[in-house]
């Protein structure tokens, strides 16, 4: 059979740029569904077998209406074409409330012809599958902490806990596999962490709430392929080996976490113990850019700080690719410079030179320098004030000439400060 395998859509991640004046939408939400119809498109006009989505539709469980829309239009699209599909539940899905709906609930509860919404584990025969000549097993997103409600914890190490929910996890999923008829392809889907997958941008979401499926599970050779959501990094699991196991990332970049991978979907044709896979890439997604540029401070043999907007600005210029590789990208220049640098940085020419970015983003991290330190035996208390003026001048690069005239003015207010005192007493 033909399976199309997608993840990891996220439709309404609008944390950059404008809305567009015609449909009203946020520009990067339009880059979201332009990937999205061209899985779409390829599904219908390549009349696939199945379509499996594996989670994460939307950015979180409570999406606009307009987003509902838009993801609900692609979707019928699928049906209108008697496309079998399959919506697995992700976490991004999920309300942490137990008994709210789910973000893809109205699918359900429509009961939409061609559409099945995985919202619990389950194994899924030919009957359940249109007739289909494949069986699926289910495992939408999991928390550990809504199974921690079942079990057992008292007295018992948290790791030791974890351990148990995932042993009960597979052996729920290989009891299941027993029941299998072995004459069938068999796929398992799921929204979830593998043991030994490359984490992308999502990293700092998932430490610490993931149900992580041991590799042995998903790399039984039972299976035929195994379509999985969750990871945004694309990647085989099971490279080079039976069964594939796959993490297609998501369809369009999230963040700069991501700016380094390209975008895919799956066509795969799955055979007993003989699938092929073939990785679509999505050519439309938006670039990102991230660049970093350090100024380190100029000092002349008199030890001056020498610097000047011109040079300042070339130098962080020369850090950004040439001007028309940023054109419709998403830019971020990070630069680290001494304190005493903030206005020769020119904004407005960098924001010039990358008109034609999507945006540009300059992110700027003023380095305060460490105190100077005293020699060896020598105290604060043993310094007079000009002294202790003359060690700060050094300290902050002040110009030769001007730390002379600062401390010529402050020897003569400490003089006029000594003769009023003595005029007092």
């Amino acid at each position: 059979m033909k399976l199309l395998h997608f993840a990891d859509a996220h439709i309404d991640m609008a944390n950059y740029g404008r809305h567009d004046p015609e449909t009203g939408l946020p520009l990067r939400v339009i880059d979201f569904l332009k990937s999205l119809d061209t899985i779409v498109d390829t599904a219908v006009a390549e009349k696939v077998d199945m379509v499996i989505f594996a989670g994460d539709a939307y950015k979180d469980r409570s999406p606009a209406p307009t987003f509902q829309r838009e993801w609900g239009r692609r979707i019928i699209r699928l049906s209108q074409a008697k496309i079998p599909t399959l919506l697995l539940v992700g976490n991004h899905d999920l309300s942490p409330a137990a008994g709210r709906a789910h973000a893809i609930q109205e699918f359900d509860t429509l009961q939409v012809p061609y559409v099945k919404v995985l919202a619990k584990p389950e194994l899924l025969s030919p009957k359940d599958l249109w007739d289909l000549p494949v069986q699926v097993i289910a495992l939408p997103w999991i928390s550990r902490s809504g199974l921690m409600v079942s079990v057992d914890t008292t007295d018992t190490p948290i790791e030791e806990v974890f351990s148990n929910i995932e042993s009960r996890i597979s052996d729920l999923v290989s009891s299941w596999l027993d029941e299998i008829d072995s004459s069938l392809p068999t796929i398992l889907t799921a929204h979830a962490s593998v043991q030994g997958a490359a984490f992308g941008s999502e990293r700092m979401v998932m430490l610490g709430a993931d149900l992580v499926l041991p590799t042995s599970l998903v790399k039984d050779d039972r299976w035929d392929y195994v379509a999985l959501g969750h990871i945004h990094k694309p990647q085989d699991v099971n490279k080079g080996a039976h069964p594939p196991v796959i993490y297609p990332g998501s369809i369009e970049r999230v963040d700069f976490g991501e700016a380094a991978d390209d975008r895919f979907f799956i066509v795969a044709d799955v055979q007993r113990q003989n699938t092929k896979v073939e990785w679509r890439k999505l050519a439309g997604a938006r670039p990102f850019v991230e660049r970093r540029a350090v100024i380190q401070p100029a000092l002349t043999t008199e030890g001056r700080v020498e610097a000047s907007n011109e040079n300042v600005t070339e130098t962080l210029i020369a850090a950004l690719p040439k001007s028309k590789d940023l054109d419709g990208a998403i830019v971020k220049l990070t630069v680290e410079y001494p304190r005493e640098y903030d206005s020769l940085i020119d904004e407005a020419a960098l924001r010039k030179y990358a008109e034609k970015a999507f945006e540009f983003h300059l992110v700027k991290r003023p380095q305060i320098e460490a105190r100077i330190r005293l020699p060896a035996g020598q105290t604060v208390s043993s310094l007079s004030p000009l002294d202790l003026l003359d060690q700060y001048w050094r300290a902050a690069h002040t110009d030769p000439s001007d730390a002379e005239a600062l401390q010529k003015l402050a020897r003569e207010i400490l003089a006029n400060s000594n003769e009023n005192s003595e005029g007092a007493l």
